[in-house]
């Protein structure tokens, strides 16, 4: 092979790991036609490893403001391969089910974010990489932080 192509070659594959390095998002595939990409950076803590985090998917809607309602739908995880990386995607929300509960006369409809019951347990927190999630337009991504209390020994019993 000659000297300059083969300098070439190594000096490519230094330049897309090192940019790689620095913008981890280069992994992760464009959103899709009607699709939104949704990319949460939580900032570096210490004790990472008693913190979680809480993919919450749903919609603003109007609603009676009496009963429960909640959007069905499926969140998957999908493996980046080769990387080692996942991503999650919603590709249709689900219909919107509500409980039954009657209505009070002259009640008026409000706004209220409707989540979606999904399957995705709380991810791991992880400050070196984002969490990148794919919805349909329309629909939003909101997220919570959660940490863990103060460990306890168990008794006998």
């Amino acid at each position: 092979m000659n000297k300059h192509i083969s300098s070439l070659l190594v000096f490519f594959c230094f330049a897309s790991m090192s940019m790689g390095q620095s913008d981890p998002l280069t992994a992760f595939p464009a959103a899709k036609e009607g699709q939104v990409r949704y990319v949460i950076t939580v900032p570096k803590m210490e004790a990472e490893e008693s913190h979680k985090v809480e993919l919450i998917v749903g919609k603003t809607v109007q609603t009676d403001g009496v009963n429960r309602t909640f959007f069905g739908g499926q969140m998957e995880e999908v493996e980046l391969k080769g990387w080692g990386y996942s991503y999650y995607e919603v590709k249709k929300l689900g219909p919107m089910a509500s409980t039954m509960i009657h209505i009070p006369p002259g009640s008026k409809p409000v706004e209220s974010f409707v989540r979606m019951n999904h399957n995705v347990p709380l991810l791991r927190y992880n400050s070196r990489m984002p969490i990148v999630v794919y919805l349909p337009e329309g629909v939003e991504l909101r997220y919570r932080i959660w940490q863990a209390g103060k460990e306890e020994i168990a008794p006998k019993g």
